[in-house]
């Protein structure tokens, strides 16, 4: 069964730093691009990142650029979201989606994990 699982989210007070884990059984990732999705309550799911299956091109969205990187670990089949100086806006489920091409549009990716909640808050 393919299965991509997310973890690592949690609550962290502002300026705080997360690292989610998007690990992928069933099916390898060295051929898929990874995406990092967020929907925030009320709001509609939006693009975060997104890396190649080489690893050697990211995407990030303006509004986390300079605060989160996306790496990847092909021999652990895994794709990492440092994130660092987190905000309140940045609450949201975060999901990680596989696709072999990046893509902002999320009705790109077919395969999709079952997200984790990330809660920015004093």
């Amino acid at each position: 069964q393919l299965q991509l699982v997310e973890s690592g989210g949690g609550l962290v007070q502002p300026g705080g730093s997360l690292r989610l884990s998007c690990a992928a059984s069933g099916f390898t990732l060295d051929y898929y691009a990874i995406g990092w999705f967020r929907q925030a309550p009320g709001k509609e799911r939006e693009g975060v990142s997104c890396i190649d299956s080489s690893g050697g091109s990211t995407n990030y969205a303006d509004s986390v650029k300079g605060r989160f990187t996306i790496s990847r670990d092909n021999a652990k089949n895994t794709v990492y979201l440092q994130m660092n100086s987190l905000k309140p806006e940045d609450t949201a489920v975060y999901y990680c989606a596989a696709e072999p091409l990046c893509s902002w549009f999320e009705g790109a990716f077919h395969y999709w994990g079952q997200g984790t909640q990330v809660t920015v808050s004093s």
